[in-house]
């Protein structure tokens, strides 16, 4: 059996870190939101007892360092079986090193599409509890949406979804490591901390413009991308109500409460960017879009 799963981005409306764990993780507190730019997944099962990927993007490895690959052992390996056979195709639309969890996505779409495949034999809480075990964002990921997102990134809580909204999504042509990222907080720590309890609060009011004034990234601090300040400057100026940047970036976005500034926004900044995306919030981490018997 084939089947296609959508796997969507994400963008931090808000992310702080808060200390440095003993296991030399990092304790997050970030409010993220799952956008309609998405990579497309296929799976096919099949006879070859080995799991393979081929990917349509340049530059993306196509190896068991994967974090799709990563996901299809993990499955099987908590199935307790091991892989008849399996291709993983992806057809990236999700920018790489982006900020925006594309490869996280990935693995979630992996996990979830496997577990289709298998008559739905985890949970959803249990495919999160898995896929902690393989990346911070792919708890998130799985379940997609509006979330408070505390621990690593696996401690998942509800909050108000935003409100319909526009979104530009602008990439220099630039990419962050995120462990260098870290690095560098561990080496530079914070100037000041995000007020997170009221950016809570903002999010619970539903009002896009209590929301946006308060859009911030502690990477920013200390992480410098060639362009943010032209970057968001043209957002601002073509009327965005919020700008930030997503994860460790390198990607800034734009939230717009208008989808006609949104587009001419977008326009305006593609002959500064690499990738330049006009979308809006979604409801999901993944979906499964197709199925097809063999």
């Amino acid at each position: 059996m084939k089947i296609k799963i959508k796997a969507y981005a994400k963008i931090n409306l808000m992310l702080d870190i808060v200390s440095k764990r003993q296991d030399g993780y990092h304790d997050l507190f970030m409010i993220m939101q799952s956008v309609g730019i998405y990579d497309a997944v296929i799976l096919n099962e099949n006879k070859s007892k080995a799991v393979t990927i081929k990917c349509s993007a340049p530059g993306v490895p196509c190896d068991s360092s994967n974090i799709a690959h990563k996901a299809a052992i993990r499955f099987y390996k908590e199935l307790g079986e091991e892989p008849a056979g399996l291709e993983i195709e992806l057809i990236k639309k999700i920018p790489h090193a982006a900020g925006l969890a594309g490869g996280s996505a990935d693995g979630a779409a992996v996990l979830k599409g496997l577990n289709f495949l298998h008559n739905d034999c985890f949970t959803e809480s249990e495919l999160c509890k898995i896929g902690s075990k393989i990346g911070a964002d792919l708890p998130f990921c799985i379940r997609g949406g509006t979330l408070l997102a505390q621990g690593i990134g696996d401690v998942l809580s509800k909050i108000k979804r935003v409100p319909a909204c526009s979104i530009v999504l602008a990439m220099p042509d630039f990419s962050v490591n995120t462990a260098h990222a870290y690095a560098q907080f561990d080496k530079c720590g914070k100037t000041h901390t995000p007020n997170c309890l009221d950016m809570l609060c903002a999010m619970q009011s539903g009002d896009l413009h209590e929301i946006c004034p308060r859009l911030e990234n502690v990477f920013e601090q200390f992480i410098e991308v060639p362009g943010r300040i032209e970057i968001k400057e043209k957002l601002r100026r073509a009327g965005a109500l919020g700008v930030c940047m997503s994860g460790s970036g390198p990607t800034i976005y734009g939230i717009f409460d208008n989808k006609d500034k949104a587009a001419a926004a977008a326009e305006s900044l593609k002959t500064i960017c690499k990738d330049v995306f006009l979308t809006k919030p979604v409801r999901l981490g993944c979906k499964i879009c197709a199925v097809e018997d063999e």
